[in-house]
Formats: C-alpha cells, structure tokens, sequence
C-alpha cells in the first residue's frame, strides 16, 4: 500500500512539470511577432510549397532544353507458340520457338526552333530454334526532326519554358503578396491585443479611481457630510467598473489567442507583449505613393503574366489551324549476320559491325505537309474565344490600374485625417486628466457631489478610448500603406523584391 501511494505522488510530481515543460514562452513586440508569423503561419507554409512546386515545373522545363540519353534493354524475349500464315495457297499454321535480345542507346538533343537531332544505336539477336540460326543487326543512325510551324507559328518548346518561367514569377509575387497580408494581419492582430491590453489598463484605473471615489463617498457618509443616497451611488459605480474590468478581460483574453492564431503558436502557449502608444509621425506624399504602388503592386504583373500566357494560348490556337508539317531526315549504317546454331554471340556482333564498316549507308528524306481544308469553322471559333479572353485579361490590367490608384490615395488621405485626429486627441486626453484631477479634490473638499465627478471620470475615460482607437487606426493604416505600395514610408525605403530565374 505504501509503494502504491509512493508511485501516485512521484507521477503527480511529473506529469504537471511536463505539460508545463511542454508550453513556450514569449515575450513579443511587433516586430518579433511578425517575424514568428512568417515562420508558422499556415497560409505562409502553403506558399512556400507552392513555390517550391513552380520551382521544380521550371527546373523541368529548363531540362527538356538539354540533351537527354535513354537506354532501352529487351532482356530476353522468349516466344514458344504457333503463328498463322495466309497466302494464296491457303491458311497455314507454323510453330515458332525463339529468343530475342536487344538493346537500343538514344541520344537526343532538343533544338531551339523546336525540332530534335538525335544519335541512336541499336543491336538486335535473335535466335531462331525451328529454322536453327542466329540473326543479328547492328545499327547506327543519325537524324533529324523539325515541325515546320516552328519556324513561322508556334514554338513548343519555347513557350513552354515561357509559361514555366511565368508561373514560377507568379507564384513568387503571390508568395510576397501573401507576406505583406502576413505582415498586415499580424500588425492588427498585434495591435487589437494592445487595444484590448489598454482597454484593460483603462478598466483597472477606473475600478480604482471608483474605489477611491468610494472610500471617501464611505468616510462622509460615516461622518454625515453626505446622504445615504449618494454613498449608495457611489458603491453601484463601483460595481460597474468592477464589472466593466471583467469584461476587459474576458476581452483581453480572447484577443490574446486570436493572436496566437495568426502567428501560428499554440493556445497554450503563454505570450506576453511590450507596447507603449507612443509613435512618430510618418509623411506620405500621395502622388509618391501612387507611383510606388503602380510600379510594384503584384496585382498588376499579375495581370501582365495572364496577358502574356493568353498571348501564347492565342498564338497556340492560330498555328492549329495553319499549314502545319514535319521534315525528317537520317542516314544511317547497318550491318546483319545470319549463322546457323551453335554460333558464338560475339562473333555474330563482331561480323555484324564489319558488315555496318563495309556497306555503304542509308538515308532519307521525307516531308509530311497537313492543310486544314474544311472543319465547320472549328478553328476560327478557338481562336475568337482565345482572343476574347486575351481581351479580357487586358480589360482587368486596365481596371486593376484604377483600383490600385483609386485604394492608395483614399489610403494615404485617411493616414493623414488620422494623423490630425490622433495629435487632436492626445491634447484632449491632457485636457481631460487636468479636469479629473481638480474635480477629484473638489469632490474630496465636498464643493461637488459624486454625479460630477463620475461626469468627469466618464469624460476622461471616453478620452482615453478615443486616443486609443486613433492610435490603432493611425499604426494600422501605416502598415497598409506600405502593404499597397509596396514602400515602408516609417524606414523610408522600397520593399526589396528579388525575382531570378
């Protein structure tokens, strides 16, 4: 019985020390807590995946323009059936028994004007056991192939190394994108956890401006300076600010793990974060900014690329409907021994070259022509309705253009409107506090009564809150400021964008 209690307290001991041990501390200002966001968030690591995915389509693409060698191995082949034979004499059946090797080697190199030179190399054997011989070719060939609408249409493979090149800036201009959203997230998930932490602070001094208040409202009463009525006054003010504190920090709390969210930490994770409501005044000039962002705004290459791939789909289309062909040319070398069995493989291979070394070689030309004469219209329907999403794409660029201008200078305006709020407030919340102060020792000398000074505790709580909620606007409407020029006016400096291929 003693063993068994012993075992219950050392695991009572353990397991709270290891969900403790398994929780992280933090301790965040915003620039902190941006930086742990791109780290974690989820929405980040799907756009680095996706990156990761365009990266490797434009690796592909980029290795198709290279040489590639294929081995190609029959190891063996061995048939034992009865086959078919028809002529005019009628239908004959034959046995056959025979076991095939072979190998082939290709060498080929992709051209830019879309055709393939190719070097290839093969040896067959193959051994005949109902007539009893060994046959074996060698051969050697060099050749050519070239789509004609290559030269004059459409060129496969350059514009599939194009549109490789066009996702893979896509998607790093979607994953910046991404980032400044991240950023601009994260600075008002950041910054509604400092309001709620302000609005808090702010329900705390009431509670104990309340209870001070309280206290005195107590001691006149006590002393029948006051009548009951205003004591009991007083003690319902205190209990709705001490109500009001428990809401601020439900509150608080609430915002506290959205927080984590958007940063991607756990919820038990604790998180503590150091902000004043101090700031320094940011100048934005419009017309600056509306050229930052019309030179760097993903939307708009975003567009340029959708205009550029509709180009390729529109020039894919036309060339379909063109005349189109293929030229093809080889020479090759080849050379054939036939031996009854037992004959030695090597031999076989050896005569078969000094045949390929001696006969003269092969070659051919051919040219494949394909002239689209009647298909109801098909084609021109394709192209017409590649064009209209061609059309479409630059009608979006077109419009993009204005949106962009018109969210930037509407943006910046609010930035200063806010700015001349946010320096207005800060001497009203001066104003406030000197008039608290004075009524509170009024109220303390009996010249006013507790309706007055709670008039006055509401004017300055008010303050407080509208400075606050000025404060929030004013840093946020900065972050998104820069998240749609893509400038940091606080730092003065572009945002770096490098895009290499």
């Amino acid at each position: 019985m003693k063993s068994i209690w012993f075992v219950l307290l050392i695991g009572s001991c353990i397991f709270p020390f290891r969900a403790t041990y398994s929780q992280e501390i933090y301790h965040l200002d915003l620039e902190h807590s941006i930086g742990i966001a791109r780290e974690k968030n989820h929405d980040m690591l799907i756009m680095n995946q996706l990156l990761a995915q365009a990266g490797y389509g434009l690796k592909a693409a980029t290795s198709r323009l290279k040489t590639h060698i294929d081995l190609d191995l029959m190891l063996p082949d061995y048939t034992e059936t009865i086959r078919q034979f028809e002529d005019s004499t009628g239908i004959t059946f034959y046995p056959v028994k025979q076991l095939r090797y072979n190998g082939s080697l290709l060498i080929s190199q992709p051209l830019p004007t879309d055709g393939r030179l190719y070097l290839s190399t093969g040896l067959d054997n193959l051994q005949d056991y109902d007539k009893q011989e060994r046959l074996t070719r060698l051969d050697l060939r060099l050749g050519l192939t070239q789509p004609l609408s290559a030269l004059y249409a459409y060129n496969e493979i350059r514009s599939d190394f194009k549109r490789a090149q066009l996702n893979y800036e896509l998607s790093l201009r979607s994953l910046k994108r991404t980032e400044l959203n991240l950023i601009y997230e994260s600075s008002q998930a950041f910054y509604q956890l400092v309001a709620a932490m302000e609005r808090k602070n702010i329900a705390q001094q009431v509670l104990e401006r309340q209870q001070e208040a309280y206290d005195i409202a107590q001691s006149k009463y006590d002393a029948g300076l006051i009548m009951e009525v205003e004591a009991l006054t007083t003690e319902v003010d205190l209990g709705e600010a001490s109500n009001d504190y428990r809401i601020a920090e439900v509150d608080y709390e609430s915002q506290l793990n959205y927080f984590k969210q958007t940063l991607g930490l756990s919820l038990q994770d604790q998180v503590t974060i150091a902000s004043d409501l101090s700031y320094e005044v940011v100048e934005v000039d419009e017309e600056f900014a509306v050229t930052q962002g019309l030179a760097n705004r993903m939307e708009l290459r975003e567009n340029e690329i959708q205009i550029e791939l509709s180009k390729l789909e529109v020039k894919r289309i036309r060339s379909d409907g063109m005349i189109n062909g293929d030229l093809s040319a080889y020479y090759d070398l080849i050379g054939t021994d036939q031996k009854a069995i037992p004959y030695p493989f090597n031999d076989a291979v050896g005569n078969s070259w000094q045949v390929m070394r001696d006969r003269p070689g092969n070659f051919g030309v051919a040219l494949n022509v394909r002239i689209p004469i009647f298909n109801w219209g098909e084609y021109k329907s394709m192209l017409k309705a590649a064009q209209s999403g061609l059309e479409v794409n630059r009608r979006r660029y077109d419009q993009e253009r204005i949106n962009i201008e018109r969210e930037i200078r509407n943006t910046v305006k609010q930035l200063n409107s806010s700015l001349r709020r946010l320096q207005l407030l800060e001497k009203n919340v001066l104003l406030a506090e000197k008039s608290f102060n004075i009524s509170r020792q009024r109220f303390s000398d009996g010249d006013i009564d507790s309706q007055t000074l709670a008039l006055d505790r509401a004017r300055l709580n008010a303050a407080y809150q509208s400075r606050l909620d000025s404060y929030i606007s004013y840093k946020l409407l900065i972050a998104d400021v820069m998240r749609k020029t893509f400038y940091d006016f606080e730092n003065k400096q572009p945002i770096v964008q490098d895009y290499e291929f």
